[in-house]
């Protein structure tokens, strides 16, 4: 049995496809697929990663020795390493998807693609995954129309840093329209611990053309000192007044919520 044929053969009983295992080994697809047709080798480093990921000695992946046993085995300090993966792929299918793609694992990037995808990696329509995408994203980095994440990407985002063109909310908040979180900076509506926004600010430092809150900055201002029983009438007022299109619901809560 020839280098090639161990190479294929061991993939196979590891569970991986190529794109997989070349993953693991930062190369292409296509130098896997070389080396298992033969028409190319792997180097020395290459072949010590392919050794270690496949779980065999270099001298059996190049030379088919099987290594010796010792006489005798010592008792196991711990539990040995095991991977898992598992797939399932649905035979009904929507513009060339499948309805639903779940590819998760303990060791590789397992990706899934499909109108609702689960994997370590997910792209679809409803996507869960530890890097996610979609039009409904949630993951530990998530990029969608409505992504929810450690960082959220997307038209609507929540998470620890959200960045959203819509509406974001987070400990860090960036969005063109509303933001809300302990930093909030948006280019129309900001509130927040520290709030800096484009048109009306609020929180506790807030700084924007309407600016409210205990330290306010702007061209007008509603400090907390100042605050009294028509401060949310004064506020409604220069909110409609500098900015007539402001949403009806915005002007309540700026000028409700003191």
């Amino acid at each position: 049995m020839d280098l090639q044929d161990r190479l294929y053969r061991l993939r196979k009983e590891r569970g991986l496809s190529q794109e997989e295992l070349a993953h693991s080994l930062g190369v292409s697809r296509q130098a896997v697929q070389k080396w298992e047709s033969g028409s190319s080798r792997p180097d020395l480093d290459n072949l010590t990663a392919l050794a270690q990921c496949l779980q065999v000695s270099l001298d059996y992946l190049i030379l088919g020795k099987e290594e010796t046993p010792p006489q005798e085995e010592p008792p196991a300090a711990y539990a040995p390493f095991w991977a898992w993966h598992y797939e399932y792929k649905s035979k009904a299918t929507l513009f060339g998807l499948p309805l639903v793609h779940i590819n998760v694992g303990h060791h590789g990037l397992y990706w899934a693609r499909g109108i609702i995808a689960v994997g370590n990696l997910a792209t679809g329509v409803f996507s869960l995954g530890g890097l996610s995408a979609g039009l409904l994203s949630v993951g530990g980095m998530s990029v969608g129309g409505l992504a929810l994440g450690g960082l959220g990407v997307g038209l609507a985002a929540l998470g620890g840093l959200a960045v959203g063109a819509l509406c974001a909310i987070g400990g860090l908040a960036l969005s063109l329209g509303l933001a809300m979180g302990g930093g909030a900076v948006s280019a129309s509506w900001a509130i927040g611990g520290g709030a800096m926004a484009g048109q009306i600010a609020m929180g506790g430092a807030a700084s924007a053309p309407i600016a409210i809150g205990e330290a306010a900055t702007g061209a007008v201002t509603f400090p907390k000192d100042g605050w009294g029983p028509g401060t949310g009438q004064a506020i409604r007022s220069a909110i409609q007044t500098m900015f007539p299109h402001t949403p009806g619901l915005l002007v309540e809560i700026f000028s409700q919520f003191l």
